[in-house]
């Protein structure tokens, strides 16, 4: 039966109000945009990604849920990742709270996987409170937690819109079935371009290197998006089996194309600064930014995923062993996957909903964004891209040092 679509004013209202704010207010600081503005040493993230070799010496012990009793959750997110309405409330999670009865401390308080993690791994790895009950980080982050046994199982029964999870997400290497972990937001690392310095635009990686681009090009600092890409142009299955000889041979195709001059800057979010003045025509990129920079700065980048394949990544909720209120986190979680819900948050983070019938509930609201493949991509687009597979401990340590060599010399 196709889905009904919205029919509370209400809703229909904040998800028109949603979109108008997105554009005001996406480009300062998007969800990604602290990768480049933390300022870390590049010695810093090295040492921020190196997770403990060794298995912990026990399993440990969920907290015991007292959810029934105290109907209050603390939620650390990522900046600019909630809708959002003029004084600053955000509507979705304010209409839970009614809805529920629960009580909700939303923190802006993950700046960056890494330093996220370095503040709390001593926490989690004793199976303390680490001051949050749900917090979203990156799935190769989450993959880690679950490999150290950091997380809580989740409790389907308590979460029946699971049902509604897209069947792209519901089964990562690192999470099969999603036992501990539930998809928030995703997207896209491809290729973009300024359309009036690249008229005929661009295709490929390889296109990137081209001479008519030389010192115009930037690239993301987050290693498995650019050396992901660079890895699936050479032929690389980046979800399979590959190792230390197919890496190797990606770092020496990234390195000569930052010693020769091709590629300009190397940064995360920022970036899009280097696109907006022309500094850069084209970059390695993420795929709701330029969504952003097209609805606030002149509309004249486009975004594709190149012909060898792009990257696909997805902010996770996960609830840490020492959390108390795993049920109210499976609460938000539960209404965060209602269709209606989902596409109204969707309408203001421009990112890929993991939500089933979000795309028809927006259909009703806005064709436009409903019908935008870096928000609601159909099985052809999903086709096109791929997970970076899950390191080992080893693999991490050495792969990040061998990045974070080529951008210390760039």
């Amino acid at each position: 039966m196709p889905l009904q679509p919205p029919q509370d004013p209400m809703i229909i209202e904040a998800i028109k109000h949603s979109q108008a704010m997105q554009r005001a207010k996406r480009l300062g600081m998007t969800r990604r945009g602290f990768l480049g503005a933390v300022g870390l040493g590049a010695g810093a993230l090295t040492l921020a990604a190196c997770a403990p070799t060794t298995a912990a010496k026990a399993a440990l012990t969920p907290a015991t849920d007292v959810s029934a009793t105290e109907k209050t959750l603390v939620w650390d997110n990522w900046p600019s990742y909630m809708d959002e309405d003029d004084e600053g409330n955000y509507p979705t999670l304010v209409a839970f709270q009614q809805q529920s009865g629960i009580t909700v401390t939303y923190n802006v308080a993950v700046d960056d996987n890494n330093t996220y993690y370095a503040k709390v791994k001593d926490q989690l790895a004793l199976g303390q409170d680490i001051g949050t009950d749900t917090v979203c980080l990156t799935d190769w982050m989450v993959a880690r937690l679950v490999r150290l046994g950091y997380i809580q199982t989740l409790d389907h029964a308590k979460i029946p819109n699971i049902s509604n999870l897209s069947s792209a997400f519901a089964n990562p290497d690192f999470d099969k079935g999603r036992q501990l972990s539930l998809p928030w937001q995703g997207g896209f690392a491809g290729i973009c371009w300024n359309t009036e310095k690249v008229p005929n635009g661009l295709k490929s990686i390889s296109d990137l290197w081209s001479p008519d681009l030389k010192g115009r090009v930037g690239v993301l600092s987050e290693m498995r998006d650019t050396m992901g890409l660079i890895m699936l142009s050479q032929g690389v299955d980046i979800t399979g089996s590959w190792g230390d000889n197919e890496y190797g041979k990606a770092v020496d195709a990234f390195t000569e194309q930052v010693s020769n001059g091709q590629v300009r800057n190397i940064k995360g979010n920022q970036y899009l600064n280097d696109l907006q003045n022309e500094d850069t025509f084209a970059a390695i990129c993420w795929s709701g930014d330029i969504t952003s920079l097209n609805a606030t700065a002149g509309n004249k980048w486009q975004f594709a995923i190149p012909d060898s394949g792009g990257t696909l990544w997805n902010d996770t909720f996960v609830v840490p062993m020492g959390s108390k209120h795993k049920a109210n986190a499976e609460a938000v979680m539960n209404y965060y996957y209602e269709p209606e819900v989902a596409a109204e948050l969707a309408a203001w983070v421009n990112y890929i909903s993991p939500v089933d019938g979000a795309k028809e509930a927006m259909d009703a609201i806005d064709p436009d964004l409903a019908s935008n493949q870096l928000i609601f991509p159909d099985a052809d687009t999903l086709s096109t891209v791929h997970i970076f597979r899950t390191l080992t401990p080893t693999e991490e340590t050495n792969y990040d040092a061998q990045f974070q060599k080529i951008l210390l010399g760039s």
